[in-house]
């Protein structure tokens, strides 16, 4: 069978028109070639709807920690997709940016994928997190970011739109990587999408780095004793007809998903 593979959507407020019109409530966007990407990789692809988890009343609560057990159960693996911002309360900072700058995710998201993610880890199962998906992973994990690129460092590499060059890291970092994404990255140096603006600054707990672009922002991380726990900056959903690297992640990951069932 093929493993069941969670992904989880974006949460954005609806268009003005709408709002004025009484139609207004958050709503749930997921760009279709997430699931195409699962789905070609030999996943079966199964959106999870965030839902609250904070603040509610404790019995309440613990009510609805109980469904994110469930589901967390019932996935073979986790994708983490893109979104937002992450607020700089989630590693331990305030905002040192302008306040404009910060298009943060919805704190409803934030939490329930907080939530979701560290049940999905105590199972051991395998997790792809993307963009937003690995800078929440990296809070999660008491990693740090960088807020804003330009501002804080500064590059020559525009990481909001296009495309740049990143570079697998050599040799050690790969030695413990899963064997089949370790076999499938070759040659070293690859070409990805890239729209973001924020960035890892210090890797979370046991997290170590395996792909970097020419500026030396941190464009891959990975979990070396966990089964599989993979992050990437880019968003390989959006260039699986390239394959490389984008293909491998995707190929691993569900293989990976299988061996979890």
């Amino acid at each position: 069978m093929k493993p069941i593979i969670g992904i989880t959507p974006d949460i954005i407020p609806p268009d003005p028109p709408l709002v004025k019109g009484g139609q207004g409530g958050l709503e749930l966007k997921l760009k279709k070639d997430c699931v195409n990407a699962v789905a070609e990789a030999g996943g079966l692809p199964f959106i999870i709807a965030p839902f609250p988890l904070f603040p509610l009343p404790t019995g309440e609560r613990d009510r609805v920690r109980g469904d994110v057990e469930s589901i967390a159960d019932k996935i073979d693996g986790l994708m983490l997709s893109g979104g937002g911002d992450i607020p700089p309360e989630y590693y331990g900072e305030t905002i040192s940016i302008p306040s404009e700058v910060l298009k943060p995710a919805e704190k409803e998201r934030i939490d329930f994928e907080i939530e979701l993610f560290r049940e999905v880890m105590k199972r051991h199962k395998p997790i792809l997190g993307i963009c937003y998906g690995m800078q929440l992973v990296n809070a999660a994990l008491g990693g740090t970011l960088y807020q804003d690129i330009e501002i804080q460092i500064g590059s020559a590499v525009n990481h909001r739109k296009g495309e740049h060059k990143i570079k697998i890291v050599q040799p050690s970092i790969l030695s413990p990587l899963t064997d089949t994404f370790r076999g499938r990255l070759q040659p070293s140096v690859y070409t990805v999408n890239s729209s973001h603006h924020q960035a890892v600054k210090n890797p979370g707990k046991g997290m170590e780095v395996f792909a970097m672009s020419d500026d030396g922002i941190i464009e891959g991380v990975y979990k070396p004793d966990y089964p599989f726990l993979v992050c990437c900056q880019w968003h390989p959903e959006r260039d699986m007809e390239r394959g490389g690297i984008s293909l491998s992640l995707f190929k691993s990951f569900v293989e990976a998903s299988k061996k979890a069932k």
